[in-house]
């Protein structure tokens, strides 16, 4: 037994909307990055969801509502994958990708209709203005914000240079 407890991981917030082309290419960093820290990285979902894309709110409710059945980021994958068909279908994608995954799609339509995860969504997004947050995605790591939804180029690197330099002052 250890007198030293285990380090916290370093926490990434990623500031995403599901319906945002630029998210579901920010998904390969997201991997990479998983790869590289393991457990020593938390990657946190928040969501931001834009005027621009009408199906984004709903999107961010669905995606409560997966984290409460259990498959949150399966869930959130999986619809960053089909951005442009959520785009023209709307909520019976949402409820289709929830069935391919097993979920209880009947319990996302009610979650919908009901606003079940209305507060977290909206408490998200009211830090993410607080914060700066502009536009998805955003990241922020330690005490810096990074936009990527002006450009994503760079942006894993810089995400390493600093996690890299949150861990070895753990250390």
């Amino acid at each position: 037994m250890s007198d030293s407890p285990s380090a916290a991981p370093v926490v990434l917030d990623l500031w995403c909307e599901l319906e945002c082309p630029d998210c579901h290419q920010a998904l390969s960093d997201v991997h990479a990055l998983r790869a590289r820290y393991g457990d020593r990285l938390e990657i946190r979902l928040r969501h931001f969801p834009l005027d621009k894309h009408k199906h984004a709110y709903a999107a961010a409710q669905a995606a409560e509502e997966a984290v409460v059945q259990g498959k949150g980021w399966p869930y959130i994958e999986a619809v960053l994958a089909r951005t442009a068909d959520l785009a023209r279908a709307g909520e019976p994608l949402l409820i289709e990708v929830a069935g391919e995954l097993g979920l209880d799609a009947e319990e996302f339509d009610t979650a919908l209709i009901d606003g079940r995860h209305l507060l977290i969504v909206d408490a998200d997004q009211a830090e993410g203005k607080a914060i700066g947050v502009t536009g998805t995605p955003t990241y922020v790591i330690g005490d810096e914000r990074l936009d990527g939804g002006k450009s994503q180029e760079g942006l894993r690197a810089r995400i390493v240079e600093i996690a890299d330099r949150l861990l070895a002052a753990e250390d």
